[in-house]
């Protein structure tokens, strides 16, 4: 009876449909305006059916009631009482017990017992959001409740244990990785909690205050402060959902052990690639007929927001104090802002609060904006707690009144465009270059044809004028015979003719007039055989030229053109030598007249000295004009200089390689040299030649180089110090063996390259040298040993090296001790030197 009092004061159940009459209505359900036509539909602007199409299509929110079991403390304290709520699943109705005799009945979109599993419950809150998600569409699914009914579990549980326990955030993600592709869509993912009106990032903890960034003149939301996560695999989304619910804000309250203090946001960003014609597009008149839009690549960009909010609550039942109260009032707070916002948006109100909470903010797409979104209340059964269970169901009844118009963002993709047309261009150039190709070995072809049928006709024809021509030598030669015995027969007959009288006589000479003319038509015939052959000849060259004439000047003009190329080559080449040669002399000269004039013996070849004087004396050659080699450098070139020496000559690579070496002696053309690839030349050539007069100098040159910081770096990288004692090991000139240990002594003076200088030997090397003797190659050997106990020594001193010295290891020290009192002050000073240093070592 109290049911029936119920339903005559606040509505009727007729038929199985529910029909709303005036008076304070039981029946409380927004959900009929799903059955009313959409242009009285209530929503926030009112636009035309044309302009609605053009802008977005209506999507109501969708609000589903979730009922928690009792838990252990409602099963002891309520166990006397029943629930206060009485769901109807089969009529999507909820009804609320007000007291014994009293309740109220609302509708709902859809209600979910105790009972319903997770999946049921993604499938009619969740899944309808997500597919229009990778539809293009903005979504939102929120949990709203009081504190301790179940909302973290509905959207945020892991499943960890037990898959079936997945919350709507593991599952929406599993339908979106399912339903783009890694090749061309990106999912990324951001997890953030308001807590206390702040936004932090759970992902990232030191990132606690994000700013909210507002399009001006789209209105749209965005939070350019937090972690952007691509997400490749479902396993990495769920490394990441635990990472965040880790630095979540939760406490212990009478009314949930693990009360959510914070609100959770999880926002999932879908970007997919579509091609505009896929879908057909039917004419005005509605007839069968269809046709497709021009291929078109487009992006659409959408975005899924997961909201699992603090639960609301009542200090006097939660218990809570101290910061937990300041944590509570926030809450509350910021649930009665979106609440308001909610009324104000039902309402069709002019002015909607939406800037008196972040978390109005941040949800103003969801209610009144362009996302579909859905709801899901959820709620406890225990009549302890009706007022709360009252509140949270006319949240969702407010809630289902909030139309949205959905709309698609979708933009050109004019980076994919941009590939394709790469790729097509790309293409394309390939097969013009395929065909220029074949184009090119067709006229090649075709020109060789020429040139064979050329050569062919004019053999045919110097064969053929050749046998024309012994033929008329032959018969010029038969004639002249046949004259000569004419004119024997004739003087025969003359003398004859003496003894006959005048009768014969004049039959003499009418003979030998005869035998003149015979003798002129014989020459008549031999020049008409010859103009004959000419005429042959030109049309056989008229012939020749009227076929190919063209080709065959091209040819023999590109002929003459590489013959004068090659021999002007020559020429230079020569020149080039020539003038090397000259100044050589020059320099050669002037240093033995310098020499001569100090008194000192001269050098046959002071270009290839690495040591300082001879350095020094050669900056200050020719009395501080610019040094002949320097003009040299000027006139020829230092590139043509360097390529002769690869020459195949091996006079001219001798020249080449001394003026090279000369050229290194001055520290301004060292640089020049390294830069023009002079000094890998030089390597190459003691690498290549045996010839000791080459080895002797490019060692010569080698040491000059050596002399420079970043020409000794070079060398080393290069593997010169390996060239270098193999060089050392297999020379036997006291001078080869000289500028060897020069160039290793100087590199022995770099700090950077004593540990490389060791490793390959040059240690090794340099003590190998003393076989010799000479005692040039002993100073040298004596340089580089000082030079490197010196870098040690600083080392050592610096704190960067310990331990034995690396030229006691290689055995050094027995002949610097030999060689300590020797005669030679170059390399006594050294020796000292070198035993000062390895004394400082330790």
């Amino acid at each position: 009876m109290a049911m029936a009092s119920s339903s005559s004061r606040n509505g009727a159940v007729r038929g199985g449909s529910m029909r709303p009459v005036s008076g304070s209505s039981n029946l409380r359900s927004s959900s009929f305006k799903s059955r009313i036509p959409s242009s009285s539909a209530p929503r926030r602007n009112s636009t035309s059916s044309a302009s609605l199409a053009d802008n977005g299509v209506p999507g109501r929110v969708r609000v589903a009631v979730r009922l928690r079991p009792r838990n252990a403390d409602e099963s002891v304290a309520d166990a006397d009482f029943a629930d206060c709520v009485e769901l109807q699943p089969e009529l999507k109705r909820l009804k609320l017990r007000k007291n014994n005799w009293d309740t109220e009945t609302y509708e709902f979109d859809d209600v979910l017992t105790e009972a319903a599993s997770q999946k049921r419950v993604y499938q009619v809150v969740a899944k309808p959001v997500v597919e229009s998600v990778l539809e293009g569409y903005n979504g939102t699914v929120m949990a709203y409740g009081q504190t301790g009914t179940g909302k973290t579990f509905t959207l945020g549980r892991l499943g960890d244990e037990d898959t079936a326990a997945r919350g709507i955030m593991v599952r929406s993600m599993e339908d979106i990785i399912a339903g783009t592709s890694l090749d061309t869509d990106s999912v990324s993912v951001s997890y953030l909690q308001l807590y206390m009106e702040t936004i932090q990032d759970l992902l990232d903890p030191s990132n606690d205050n994000i700013a909210i960034v507002e399009d001006p003149k789209t209105g749209d939301v965005s939070l350019p402060g937090a972690t952007h996560v691509e997400i490749r695999n479902q396993q990495n989304f769920l490394e990441l959902l635990q990472l965040g619910e880790t630095h979540r804000v939760a406490a212990n309250t009478k009314l949930n052990t693990e009360s959510s203090r914070s609100h959770a946001i999880l926002m999932v960003h879908v970007k997919r690639s579509v091609v505009e014609n896929e879908d057909p597009v039917s004419t005005e008149t509605e007839n069968s007929s269809h046709f497709l839009r021009p291929s078109k690549p487009l992006v659409r960009r959408s975005k899924l927001v997961l909201v699992d909010l603090a639960g609301s609550e009542r200090v006097h039942k939660s218990g809570s104090e101290g910061h937990m109260l300041e944590e509570a009032k926030s809450i509350n707070l910021s649930l009665s802002a979106l609440g308001k916002c909610i009324n104000a948006i039902a309402e069709n109100s002019p002015h909607v609060p939406l800037r008196d909470s972040k978390l109005t903010r941040l949800l103003r797409d969801s209610f009144g904006g362009t996302a579909r979104t859905s709801l899901i209340v959820t709620i406890g059964p225990s009549p302890r707690h009706r007022g709360e269970t009252t509140s949270t169901i006319l949240f969702g009844q407010r809630a289902m009144k909030v139309e949205n118009m959905l709309k698609i963002k979708e933009e050109f993709d004019y980076k994919s465009l941009s590939k394709k047309l790469e790729v097509q261009l790309d293409k394309v150039i390939a097969e013009n270059e395929r065909q220029l190709k074949a184009f090119d070995d067709d006229v090649e072809r075709i020109n060789r044809q020429a040139q064979n049928r050329i050569s062919e006709v004019e053999k045919n024809f110097a064969e053929a004028l050749e046998k024309e021509k012994l033929k008329c030598q032959m018969e010029y030669m038969e004639s002249v015979k046949k004259l000569e015995e004419k004119l024997i027969s004739s003087q025969r007959n003359h003398e004859n003719g003496k003894r006959n009288g005048e009768v014969n006589g004049v039959v003499t000479a009418s003979e030998f007039t005869r035998l003149k003319e015979s003798l002129e038509n014989e020459m008549r015939l031999r020049k008409a055989a010859e103009e004959e052959v000419s005429k042959i000849k030109s049309q056989s060259t008229l012939k020749t030229k009227s076929g190919e004439g063209e080709d065959a000047g091209i040819s023999r003009l590109q002929k003459l053109l590489e013959d004068e190329a090659i021999q002007k080559k020559k020429l230079e080449e020569e020149v080039t030598i020539l003038r090397s040669q000259l100044v050589q002399l020059t320099f050669e000269a002037d240093q033995m007249r310098r020499c001569l004039d100090s008194g000192a013996p001269g050098n046959s070849f002071s270009g290839t000295d690495s040591l300082p004087s001879r350095h020094s004396q050669a900056r200050e050659s020719l009395n501080g004009q610019k040094a002949p080699f320097a003009t040299l450098c000027e006139q020829v070139g230092l590139q043509k200089i360097l390529q002769l020496l690869e020459s195949d000559d091996a006079n001219i690579r001798i020249h080449a390689v001394k003026v090279v070496a000369n050229l290194a002696a001055e520290e301004a053309n060292q640089e020049k040299i390294v830069e023009a690839g002079g000094l890998t030349s030089l390597l190459m050539l003691l690498r290549s030649y045996e010839d000791e007069t080459v080895r002797r100098v490019a060692a010569g040159a080698i040491a000059n180089l050596a002399m420079n910081e970043v020409s000794q770096q070079l060398i080393v990288d290069q593997g010169g110090i390996s060239l270098l004692s193999l060089t050392a090991a297999d020379a036997e000139d006291p001078q080869t063996l000289r500028m060897v240990a020069g160039a290793i002594a100087n590199l022995c003076g770099n700090d950077k390259l004593q540990a490389r200088l060791w490793s390959d030997g040059g240690i090794k090397a340099l003590l190998g040298m003393v076989r010799c003797g000479h005692p040039d190659v002993l100073a040298q050997v004596a340089r580089g040993i000082a030079n490197f106990a010196k870098c040690e020594s600083r080392a050592t001193t610096q704190g960067v090296k310990s331990g034995r010295s690396l030229l006691i290891e290689d055995g050094a020290l027995p002949w610097i001790v030999q060689h300590a009192n020797d005669e030679a002050a170059p390399i006594r000073r050294h020796i000292e030197l070198a035993l000062c240093h390895l004394a400082q070592h330790g």
